[in-house]
């Protein structure tokens, strides 16, 4: 992973003053801080629907099934989009891609709150998660190459971006969903317009690259075993994460106000977890270790939320947030920083692979709860978490790479001289 070098779609804006030595997390020109605030919204978006989707299967007459493709749709053209993503951002620029991506999500986000049936709705989160993943993708490389302090930093900051994202999603959908489940939408729809502006006045736009993206190029850079097995694992991965995500509000059954508190909680660890634990997890375990382990808490922890109490069940949902913080800064950082491949190429093709399982999940794990019982999607849930553990062990030597270790010392060193402060 190269370190503290710009990438062509960032790079800090013009008239920017701060600190370039102090590597500080909190220290950034504004193009990042406003890329940053604008990406806490887009992932507010990904769990804005999960305290509303009891709400949302009343008010269109859906059953849980059907309501779950609102993130099968969202995902699947995400993963597809992912391919892209890079051919965009590198003839029109990172900015004008940011752009685009929040004006798509403005327009769906907005018409989603109009839906007069589960159809449409899926649909215009297809088309939501079509200008989400054109700002996401681009936002990494945009953060990466515009951060003080290098890329280890810069992940720790994207990374606490999607801790809040997903922390404050849920409480927003409860809170707005509570009198209306059409109001998260407008209510996400008017936030993306103010990242929007803030992109408009302080990000400038880089130089475009020498070299144009290919729409194959992200397939390609699967070539590289590394790469590849990252992507494997954080494929199983994610189809844990996002059974926890998508079908547990549906087997916790609460109000919006009580759903939203839990995986408000859930975010709160995920966030911390991601930018103070897991840094110093893999300071002193290693990187792979500390992924394979993490991904063998989680396996455990949704078999219990599966066969535990309701109060268990609860209890588990939070705890998972911690296990998938720790696994998420890990994941990133082996996607960025295991091959040779450009950043905005190597994330391309990693997301590619596994954002299929957060669209898998969605739509299996009430199937498999009709064709079963409620608890064995969460062993389904459990089993890829460990077969994710088994691709980390058995491909660990083409996962190893001395520049990701290197990076996560430095990203150790920046994130304690900060909150130590």
């Amino acid at each position: 992973m190269n370190s503290g070098t710009a990438d062509h779609t960032g790079g800090p804006a013009e008239g920017d003053t701060f600190d370039a030595g102090a590597g500080g997390l909190l220290r950034q020109p504004k193009a990042v801080w406003a890329t940053a605030g604008a990406s806490v919204v887009a992932f507010m978006g990904i769990g804005l629907v999960d305290p509303i989707l009891p709400s949302i299967a009343k008010g269109l007459d859906a059953t849980a099934g059907q309501v779950s493709l609102l993130f099968t749709s969202y995902f699947l053209i995400t993963a597809i989009a992912m391919l892209v993503t890079g051919f965009v951002s590198s003839r029109i620029g990172g900015r004008r891609t940011l752009l685009l991506g929040l004006a798509l999500v403005v327009v769906f986000a907005g018409l989603s709150g109009t839906s007069g049936s589960v159809g449409e709705l899926v649909g215009f989160r297809a088309g939501w998660g079509l200008g989400n993943a054109l700002f996401v993708s681009t936002a990494l490389a945009v953060i990466v190459g515009a951060a003080a302090g290098g890329s280890a930093t810069a992940i720790l900051l994207y990374e606490s971006a999607l801790g809040l994202g997903m922390a404050c999603g849920p409480l927003l959908g409860a809170v707005l969903g509570d009198a209306s489940w059409r109001y998260p939408f407008f209510g996400t729809a008017v936030l993306m317009a103010i990242g929007f502006l803030c992109i408009t006045a302080f990000l400038k736009e880089q130089p475009k690259p020498a070299r144009k993206t290919g729409l194959l190029d992200p397939i390609k850079a699967l070539g590289h075993g590394g790469l590849a097995s990252a992507a494997a694992s954080a494929f199983f991965y994610n189809y844990t994460f996002f059974t926890v995500l998508a079908f547990t509000p549906f087997v916790l059954n609460m109000s919006p106000y009580r759903s939203g508190a839990v995986f408000f909680a859930w975010g709160l660890l995920l966030a911390v977890f991601s930018v103070l634990v897991a840094p110093r997890l893999q300071a002193r375990f290693g990187s792979l270790k500390v992924l394979g382990g993490s991904l063998l808490l989680l396996a455990a922890d949704v078999l219990v939320l599966g066969y535990g109490s309701h109060t268990t069940a609860v209890v588990c949902t939070i705890l998972s947030g911690a296990f998938i913080g720790v696994n998420n800064t890990v994941y990133t950082e082996l996607a960025l920083g295991v091959s040779d491949a450009p950043r905005p190429v190597a994330s391309a093709g990693y997301n590619f692979v596994r954002w299929f399982a957060a669209a898998a999940a969605p739509f299996f794990a009430p199937k498999i709860e009709e064709w079963t019982d409620i608890h064995i999607p969460f062993v389904v849930a459990a089993v890829t978490a460990v077969l994710g553990a088994l691709v980390v062990l058995v491909r660990r030597k083409s996962l190893a790479h001395e520049a990701e270790e290197l990076e996560t010392r430095h990203a150790t060193e920046d994130s304690v001289a900060v909150f130590a402060n």
